[in-house]
């Protein structure tokens, strides 16, 4: 498959999942307490940071890995292999590679089970949503 053979809007649906998603887990109803006690901000850092890069910024990436995701799974995917495929992404590539990273930074467990557990979701959503479009 190659790039003149892709659903761009199906992508930008997968991408935007993904930020709606992000946006659920890291908020005060999920997890927002413990990942700010985590890696050690507080709220008012975060209203300091410029949103429109990281929002534009996360809103860009995450359409990079739904492209990607979309280009790996291909046209004829059925759901199981969707869900799968993204499940086994964000489980063994990118939640191992933040793992290792984590490791090494002496960082908490608890931020590993939060950051790792969002991107297994986020890469499950998206594969769900690329292979049932039609």
């Amino acid at each position: 498959m190659n790039l003149s053979d892709v659903d761009y809007f199906a992508i930008l649906v997968a991408a935007l999942s993904s930020f709606m998603l992000g946006g659920v887990w890291y908020s005060k109803v999920l997890f927002k307490n413990a990942w700010l006690e985590s890696i050690g901000l507080t709220e008012q850092d975060l209203q300091s940071a410029n949103p429109k890069l990281i929002f534009g910024g996360s809103l860009f990436l995450v359409f990079v890995a739904a492209l990607m995701l979309s280009l790996f799974l291909g046209k004829n995917s059925d759901i199981g292999e969707g869900i799968g495929t993204g499940f086994v992404i964000g489980l063994f590539w990118v939640s191992s590679s933040l793992g290792l990273s984590y490791i090494f930074e002496q960082r908490p467990v608890k931020l590993f089970l939060i950051n790792g557990g969002y991107h297994i979701l986020q890469f499950s959503l998206m594969g769900l949503i690329l292979a049932m479009w039609p």
